[in-house]
């Protein structure tokens, strides 16, 4: 389940904005190009819960390790972006993702027709630096992990609807596994085993370094010294990681190592790490593609499931694809102004639907009729286990 994530749909929207021939041109003359429609401006839907959203960013480095993707580095830094629920609507808009960051995504999925740019031009619903409301240790706290080359702002339609629900939700840039992650001082690193994911060991080491970029957040949010000045919201009792592709597949093995994190989310990715004889107890969401059902493409989950002694779900959403769980879809079908046989807006609501129930009961004891039976709200997801 580790693809691109953007190449083939991204294509098609730059087919579609490209110059078109004429139907009634003449068929001896040179084809006359005409002017592609202008590209629209890229935005979000909004969150559906009751507080605005805030959005902050953190630069944490990690002193106690070199980079492992390059030695010469000897700390890891991270860029985290910081959602949760706002007291305001008011002000500057939180960026999607910097102009350097974008180039370097459109152009490592070699989309060079599109405004390098273009991405970084996505309107949020979050205010940047927002004053954030809650109570002293009173808002739950999920991690999330993006796919593998994908930028941390590839889960933000689902982050910013947790934050409007009273989540504090905590985007992490793996460093090096990204396209680009822009720092404070004004640089971009860029990712460097990308083109390598095939390579013997390279998913059981990206799953490691998840595992310990997720624990060294969590040290720097909830330990005695935080990085953020409001982390005494948060509740470090109740903690989720949710993640897409490798990010999701990370979960698992983070939990295993760190028993601050109570619950976790897969949403279609391959499990590198196999969860021991011994068992995983805490509650579990598996989240996936169409294909992603007993007996298909990845025999992982089947494997990993038997594991699983706590409370669990595995669902499968038809139509849908490796991609549809990331805001890409969203975005590509507000460039092509067409949608496919699955809908991103579809997509983004069952995503935010499903993995948001899921932390309710989760990490706050909410009953959720959603998880215990297909809906016929959502007749695409299926229910097998």
């Amino acid at each position: 389940m580790q693809k691109s994530v953007l190449r083939g749909a991204l294509a098609a929207a730059v087919m579609l904005l490209a110059f078109a021939v004429p139907a009634t041109a003449d068929a001896s003359a040179p084809p006359t190009p005409t002017p592609a429609p202008p590209i629209p401006n890229l935005f979000l839907p909004r969150p559906t819960g009751p507080h605005p959203v805030g959005m902050t960013p953190l630069h944490l480095v990690d002193g106690s390790r070199p980079d492992p993707w390059v030695a010469e580095e000897t700390s890891r830094e991270l860029m985290v972006s910081l959602w949760y629920p706002s007291r305001t609507s008011q002000g500057r808009r939180a960026p999607y993702m910097t102009p350097e960051e974008s180039a370097l995504l459109l152009k490592g999925q070699d989309l060079g027709d599109l405004p390098p740019d273009l991405l970084s031009r996505t309107r949020t619903n979050a205010v940047a630096d927002a004053p954030p409301v809650g109570r002293r240790r009173g808002l739950p706290l999920v991690v999330l992990s993006s796919g593998f080359g994908l930028p941390r702002s590839s889960l933000t339609a689902l982050a910013e609807d947790l934050a409007s629900r009273g989540y504090v939700v905590a985007g992490i840039d793996h460093t090096h596994e990204v396209a680009g992650t822009t720092f404070p001082d004004g640089h971009t690193a860029t990712c460097v085993p990308c083109g390598s994911e095939g390579k013997p060991g390279f998913g059981e080491k990206s799953t490691r370094i998840r595992a310990t970029d997720v624990s060294f957040v969590l040290d720097r949010l909830t330990g005695s010294r935080p990085a953020w000045e409001h982390a005494d919201l948060i509740d470090s009792s109740r903690i989720a990681m949710a993640g897409h592709s490798i990010g999701g597949n990370s979960a698992t093995w983070t939990m295993l190592n760190d028993p601050r994190v109570d619950a976790g989310v897969n949403m279609d990715g391959t499990f590198w790490m196999p969860i021991p004889d011994s068992g995983l107890s805490r509650p579990f969401l598996l989240l996936g593609a169409e294909n992603s059902r007993p007996g298909g493409e990845d025999p992982t989950w089947e494997r990993d499931w038997r594991h699983m002694t706590g409370w669990k779900r595995w669902l499968s959403v038809d139509g849908a694809n490796h991609g549809s769980f990331t805001d890409h879809q969203l975005l590509l079908e507000q460039l092509s102004g067409t949608a496919g046989t699955f809908s991103g807006t579809r997509a983004v609501e069952i995503t935010r639907k499903y993995v948001g129930a899921f932390l309710d009961r989760a990490l706050r004891g909410r009953p959720q009729p959603l998880l215990e039976r297909s809906s016929p709200r959502y007749p695409e997801v299926r229910f097998w286990k």
